[in-house]
């Protein structure tokens, strides 16, 4: 029976992982530190991680290693190089979080521009029941219908974001971060532009080196100062202490992180806004809707169970 180990169950959030350690001899750690990756992996045919890396130099130390199985869809945590050398198959799970991410950017470009946290806020601080209006007017709140939403990287995930959008009553336009521009339904328009014509803007593509501090003090200058900006893709590509400028300044309205240059994220000028609640932040979380965890998790294991059925052929 293969050794199949996990190591960084808590990035599943406690779901029930039987699917997978059914598979096999299972031992699955709710974390593991560099230190501790070769001494858990020992004689392991399997390894499934989320975020812990697995080096080259890992990989030499784990002769019986056949398989890494990623429980995701980035696979920059492991030396894909190393692996394809030592015949090491590396397996990760596409397409389970496209609607997730969707909606999650939906709701934060809702979220801003109705102002939703400060609204909330002032009915559970008391504010409301100690006036006696019946409205508050403490922000303004604006339509999503009509505005023009900008995408940065039109590939699944951004596909999807466009067809909300579109439902909402938007008008698309997307750039190509990769410079190719291909034959879409919505007009293709460079960086630059897109940032000038675009009252939402949301960022959908990979980080690289072309997308590396992508958005920066020039790029935010050229947004209009009631455009909102949403990034659910990678952190490094929004210069964050530009964002942070910017929102002090007003150069632009509001933004929306769902992730961050360091995660967790220790020290920013984001945690100390002149208008905390122009920022709309979430811990990593916009893919973890319960049923997108849920077909990750069938992912891993359809991928870890093929694998085995093959060594048996």
């Amino acid at each position: 029976m293969a050794k199949i180990v996990f190591l960084d169950e808590y990035s599943l959030g406690g779901y029930d992982l039987s699917a997978i350690s059914s598979l096999g001899e299972y031992m699955g750690y709710d974390r593991t530190t560099p230190s501790q990756v070769v001494e858990r992996c020992k004689g392991a045919t399997v390894v499934i991680s989320n975020k812990v890396y697995i080096s080259r130099e890992t990989m030499q130390q784990l002769p019986e290693l056949k398989m890494i199985a990623i429980s995701a869809t980035g696979m920059n945590n492991v030396d894909l190089e190393a692996a394809a050398e030592l015949g090491i198959v590396v397996k990760n799970v596409s397409g389970y979080s496209t609607d997730s991410v969707a909606e999650a950017t939906l709701g934060s470009a809702l979220a801003l521009l109705r102002n939703s946290v400060y609204y909330d806020r002032y009915f559970k601080n008391g504010s409301y029941a100690s006036t006696s209006d019946i409205f508050h007017f403490g922000r303004p709140i604006s339509l999503l219908k009509g505005k023009n939403w900008g995408i940065i990287g039109l590939g699944t995930i951004g596909h999807r974001v466009a067809h909300l959008a579109t439902a909402f009553g938007c008008n698309i336009a997307y750039t190509s971060t990769s410079g190719v521009a291909r034959e879409e339904q919505y007009p293709h328009k460079k960086l630059l532009e897109l940032l000038q014509w675009a009252d939402v803007v949301s960022i959908h593509s990979p980080l690289n080196a072309k997308t590396a501090g992508l958005i920066g003090p020039l790029e935010f200058k050229e947004m209009k100062p009631t455009a909102i900006i949403i990034n659910v893709a990678r952190g490094g590509i929004i210069d964050e202490t530009a964002l942070a400028d910017a929102l002090n300044k007003e150069i632009i309205a509001g933004a929306a992180l769902d992730v961050f240059s360091s995660e967790p994220l220790p020290v920013s000028p984001l945690y100390n806004l002149k208008d905390p609640d122009a920022l709309f932040a979430s811990p990593h979380t916009a893919w973890a809707a319960d049923e997108a965890v849920r077909i990750l998790i069938e992912g891993v294991a359809e991928n870890i169970k093929n694998f085995l059925l093959s060594l048996r052929q």
